[in-house]
């Protein structure tokens, strides 16, 4: 086993700008980019390996595909209903990709044709990741399951069954051994891959847990939620370590950036005059100073940034390999680039 002071190292040598973060106290982000939006909700985001592209879906039946940092639309990915999760594989040459329909596409990223349909889930597929072999793909959805999937054929190895309400995100920890869903029961669970054993149950939530992630140095678990807070657990025993909460009424997802040390989260804000206004008008207040997206110092659970460039809920957040990048994508199709540097 590969230990972590050694995959530390790696990642400083592969990663100098992570390594430039890792040392310092405290992390910001500047505003790049508002790329042109999605013409529905966008409901995920994420940046290729090598961090050159960032893919965004939308309730519009699109994946789109941009260049960066210059934002330039490469290609877009249609398809026949709502796209709901993507993931990359870890050379980048495949986009997995999830929808209402049910189908779990593969996708060439150099062609932008699918390669094969994976079908196994009754009803919309929520969550997606790729094992960082690129072995696996983990999906989760409407229909309470776990489903893991052989990426090379779309053969489906174990449907993993516990959760009592739909599945929101799939996680494989760093290691391939195991892999975690979260759910709106309230719970976040960590399954074993090689026999699909529910390993143990995270409870502390109060209310949905749809937001979640899984540190790269394979140590830490970060949770969110409907209940306004973010929740991290140890990952080799699942002990509670502290919360964070702050600002948001619905922590919709959370981020790990590549060096382990900052989280981004983000969702929808508290706003008493807000939710009258949609009370009285049926439609979002757009203020256009609403800090829907925050980031955090993962070692104290310090607030290092409140982040005011969104007009409306954020559903998906990510930070690229390279550590230089965050992107997010919101209920009005909005979608905004920013640059992280180390203060």
């Amino acid at each position: 086993m590969v230990s972590r002071s050694l995959r530390a190292l790696v990642v400083a040598a592969l990663f100098p700008l992570t390594s430039a973060v890792a040392q310092s106290q405290t992390i910001h982000a500047t505003l790049t980019r508002s790329l042109p939006p999605h013409s529905a909700p966008g409901r995920d985001v994420a940046f290729s390996p090598d961090s050159h592209i960032l893919a965004s879906a939308g309730v519009d039946s699109v994946v789109k595909l941009w260049s960066v940092p210059d934002g330039r639309l490469i290609a877009s990915l249609r398809h026949p209903i709502g796209v709901t999760a993507i993931a990359f594989s870890p050379d980048g040459k495949s986009l997995v990709t999830g929808s209402y329909d049910s189908i779990i596409r593969i996708w060439d990223v150099q062609t932008r044709r699918v390669i094969r349909s994976l079908r196994g889930h009754a009803g919309t597929v929520w969550a997606l990741d790729v094992s960082s072999n690129g072995q696996l793909i983990a999906s989760g959805g409407e229909d309470k399951t776990v489903k893991i999937w052989q990426a090379s054929d779309g053969r489906l190895l174990r449907t993993l069954s516990g959760h009592s309400l739909n599945i929101w995100r799939t996680v494989f920890a760093p290691d391939g051994e195991s892999v975690l869903s979260a759910s709106f029961d309230k719970t976040a669970r960590i399954w074993r891959i090689s026999d699909g054993r529910l390993i143990r149950t995270l409870t502390g939530h109060t209310q949905a847990v749809v937001g979640a992630d899984i540190s790269r140095d394979g140590t830490t678990i970060a949770t969110s939620g409907d209940d306004s807070s973010i929740r991290l657990w140890r990952l080799s025993d699942g002990a509670f370590i502290r919360a964070m909460t702050g600002g948001s009424q619905h922590i919709y997802t959370v981020a790990f950036s590549p060096d382990s040390r900052w989280l981004a989260s983000a969702g929808r804000e508290k706003s008493a005059i807000g939710t009258l206004w949609k009370q009285i008008t049926g439609n979002r207040l757009k203020g256009g100073n609403s800090p829907t997206v925050r980031l955090w110092r993962v070692s104290d659970g310090k607030l290092q940034q409140a982040i005011a460039d969104n007009d409306d809920d954020v559903f998906a957040i990510s930070i690229s390999l390279d550590g230089s990048w965050m992107a997010a994508t919101s209920n009005d199709g909005g979608l905004k680039l920013w640059r992280l540097t180390a203060r």
